[in-house]
């Protein structure tokens, strides 16, 4: 699938620690025809820099770095350069993480032992639009910190000021709905579903579904789990 809609490449800059790891990422990334390595970077600072000076339209950006780290440096290009996609690594895949690097900004996160094919899949998906995130993280993040059973006596006044039915798909989506099984639940269309979606992700000022989840359950909108089986 190509990476972009006008034919040109998939500009891609590189951020991590390690040498090794860098080339190791180069390697797997730079043989597709839609996405061009532009540039590496070693550590948070320097991959603020190199962004503002490379422009590229995706950042592989690696968690734990030196001098600054991947969720700051996730934060400032989210501030400085919003057209520029974060695609978030790391070794360690705890929860904090994740969440740390999706409240920052990043359009996905994916950890290190992910396949070739699913890091250049992610690339693809970040620079969409969408979010990418490993779906055994996404499903530990909701398990973890979302109970299934969401609260009908939440009011029907939100901060965001969203209507009921924007109310309910928000809360579908943290139980993990997917929009078919939203439509089902509601008894409406596909199309339906997505235009709420959109009209949510606009009020709520999310970007996608990851972040979606971590508003409802920072605003109360579900209940805090304790566990996956909470």
């Amino acid at each position: 699938m190509d990476g972009t809609d006008t034919g040109r490449a998939v500009t891609v800059l590189i951020v991590d620690d390690q040498p090794l790891v860098r080339r190791g990422l180069a390697l797997i990334l730079a043989p597709e025809p839609d996405l061009d390595v532009v540039g590496e970077a070693g550590d948070g600072e320097e991959a603020v820099a190199l962004a503002h000076r490379l422009r590229p339209d995706v950042v592989v950006m690696d968690i734990r770095m030196p001098v600054l780290d991947g969720v700051a440096a996730t934060a400032r290009l989210a501030q400085e350069l919003p057209g520029c996609r974060v695609l978030a690594l790391s070794t360690f895949d705890m929860d904090e993480y994740v969440v740390a690097a999706l409240r920052a900004g990043a359009c996905g996160f994916l950890p290190k032992d992910v396949s070739p094919e699913d890091l250049v899949a992610a690339v693809r998906v970040v620079h969409s639009g969408e979010a990418a995130v490993a779906p055994r993280l996404l499903t530990r993040l909701i398990s973890t910190f979302v109970r299934a059973p969401f609260r009908p006596d939440l009011p029907s006044t939100h901060p965001a000021d969203l209507t009921p039915r924007e109310a309910e798909v928000w809360r579908l989506i943290a139980t993990g709905r997917d929009n078919t099984e939203i439509a089902e639940v509601m008894g409406v269309s596909g199309s339906t579903v997505k235009n709420h979606i959109t009209s949510l992700f606009g009020k709520l000022k999310v970007r996608d579904r990851a972040q979606a989840v971590i508003a409802a359950y920072e605003a109360g909108a579900v209940e805090v789990g304790l566990g996956r089986d909470a």
